[in-house]
């Protein structure tokens, strides 16, 4: 399928009422949400940011793409019945969401889901750069938990004040093993890539988005990798009119 590319957008009034799940990227948690929750909210929609194993309320789970999804299910059945559900996910959520949609084998009749929009995650996140990103942040770790017990003795036995750097050894042990692509095959919504134009897991985006089914591709000019957060008033036309084409189909 070929991919459109979809410079800007005004905004679009939406068909109908539709649940939007937000997904944070790495060592992010929901509030990076905060201006798309206010715009979702304003167009008459409900908005869910969740905080993903490892970040913000949950900061002392171990992150896993299962536990991620358990708290996605769980956004998803917060909505009333009869809502369909629009998935939005950055970086290391635009990972999890299509994840999550990919392996929907029995999906929910009463919340169905419309799309999914991706953002900062059109690179494949397996292979060698990927493995030796972790290896460097696992040696981080290391040494920095060989420092806090010399400094502070027993330091470091509660998870909720374990270095950053373990969440990201955890979640690039995950990612590492994983193909988006495959995921992308595997979804049978629509789905929108969004990246900025200097985002640095945007190598593969042609690709992906030839992959997606019923795909878009947007590329904001100037922005780098958190376009949800750079250009905010840009991404919430985006996700206006995802709406209104999701909602339409």
């Amino acid at each position: 399928m070929s991919a459109a590319l979809l410079e800007s957008h005004a905004p679009t009034t939406p068909t109908r009422q539709v649940g939007v799940v937000l997904v944070h990227g790495m060592r992010q948690d929901g509030s990076a949400w905060a201006r798309q929750v206010d715009h979702l909210e304003a167009l008459g929609h409900s908005a869910v940011a969740v905080d993903l194993p490892g970040h913000g309320r949950r900061m002392s789970e171990r992150f896993s793409f299962r536990r991620a999804w358990d708290h996605l299910d769980d956004a998803v059945a917060s909505f009333p019945r009869d809502t369909p559900v629009m998935m939005v996910g950055q970086s290391l959520g635009g990972y999890v969401s299509l994840g999550w949609a990919a392996q929907r084998t029995t999906p929910d009749e009463d919340r169905p889901l419309l799309g999914v929009v991706a953002s900062g995650c059109s690179t494949e996140p397996r292979g060698k750069p990927v493995r030796l990103y972790r290896d460097v942040a696992d040696g981080l770790v290391r040494a920095g938990s060989s420092v806090m017990r010399r400094l502070a003795p027993g330091a470091g036995n509660d998870r909720d004040e374990r270095p950053g750097w373990d969440l990201v050894t955890d979640a690039l042990g995950e990612l590492s093993g994983w193909s988006a692509l495959a995921d992308l095959e595997a979804v049978d919504v629509p789905v929108w890539l969004v990246n900025g134009a200097r985002c640095h897991l945007r190598w593969q985006e042609q690709r992906f988005a030839r992959t997606a089914d019923r795909g878009a591709l947007v590329v904001v000019p100037g922005i780098g990798h958190d376009v949800h957060l750079d250009a905010p008033d840009d991404y919430n036309r985006v996700l206006s009119r995802a709406l209104a084409d999701f909602a339409r189909d």
